[in-house]
């Protein structure tokens, strides 16, 4: 039975654990706040970008514009990671990362060639390790998401498709939906997709409207094109650092009542032990007052 003195110490190092872990929720839920206002204003504007870049899109013949066209053929897939720069939020990163390296697998046995993009210490770490080549790797960015980060990864997205370096690319990002749910997204970003819809979902939305565009559609194309590729990075990455934060509130919250519950059981141990040590020096007493009375 190990000593009060190593109990003790136990009870005042999980107390300490406990300080730091609420600590951390705390910290998580004020930061979560700002980057859940941030993504519920950004969301709505990214997601009607797309269904008016679609419209556009179908509208156009498929050559009219380079990041339109499908390649012939495919060779190089590019995957841009989006995950936090820390740990400490449960099984947030590990998710996003088996999602991307689930698809660089899909396209490995498709005879594609993968690279990634990986803005986040965490995905940029473990992608490096693998055996897919990092192209470009951003550590210590995701705290404070920025326009121009995201910009700069299109940039170097638009000008491989062009260039026909790159042949699809696809955006992997945590997609915050609640507390407790932020599963991870794929997202294709070239060639440019129309969403698909079913037949129900069509019957609801009731009548299209149809719209007069000036200029014309491939010049609005020529334009909207490479801030959309953008607007959907630049929602990814948002996305990734809003369920980071509520990741980690929930890891955090864990953590605190895993350590309440050690005290409790460790107290417990304190006192068995304490009430085992008073019990050894009475029949210690007793027993040498008996042989003194014998």
């Amino acid at each position: 039975m190990p000593s009060l003195k190593d109990v003790k110490m136990k009870i005042v190092g999980v107390g300490k654990t406990k300080q730091i872990t609420k600590a951390m929720n705390m910290v998580a839920s004020a930061k979560l706040r700002g980057a859940q206002n941030r993504i519920e204003r950004f969301r709505p504007y990214a997601a009607k970008y797309r269904q008016v870049l679609a419209e556009l899109a179908s509208k156009v013949e498929g050559n009219c514009h380079p990041l339109l066209t499908e390649h012939e053929e495919k060779k190089v897939c590019v995957i841009v990671l989006t995950t936090s720069d820390r740990g400490l939020c449960g099984s947030f990163n590990g998710n996003l990362i088996a999602a991307a390296l689930k698809l660089a697998k899909q396209k490995t046995a498709d005879g594609m060639t993968v690279k990634f993009i990986c803005a986040g210490k965490k995905g940029r770490d473990t992608v490096s390790k693998s055996q897919y080549e990092v192209i470009l790797g951003y550590g210590d960015r995701m705290g404070r998401v920025d326009f121009p980060l995201a910009n700069t990864v299109a940039q170097e997205v638009i000008h491989g498709y062009e260039t026909l370096a790159i042949d699809e690319a696809y955006l992997v990002y945590g997609e915050f939906v609640s507390m407790g749910q932020q599963p991870p997204r794929t997202l294709q970003l070239l060639p440019l997709q129309a969403p698909e819809n079913s037949g129900e979902e069509e019957a609801n939305a009731g009548p299209r409207c149809e719209y007069l565009y000036e200029p014309n559609e491939e010049k609005l194309l020529a334009e909207l094109l490479p801030s959309y590729v953008k607007v959907q990075i630049y929602r990814g990455m948002l996305d990734t650092a809003c369920s980071e934060h509520a990741a980690r509130m929930a890891a955090m919250d864990n953590a605190t009542r895993n350590c309440n519950e050690m005290v409790r059981m460790l107290t417990l141990l304190y006192n068995k032990t304490r009430q085992a040590a008073i019990t050894s020096d009475l029949i210690d007493i007793v027993g040498g007052a008996e042989a003194l009375n014998g």
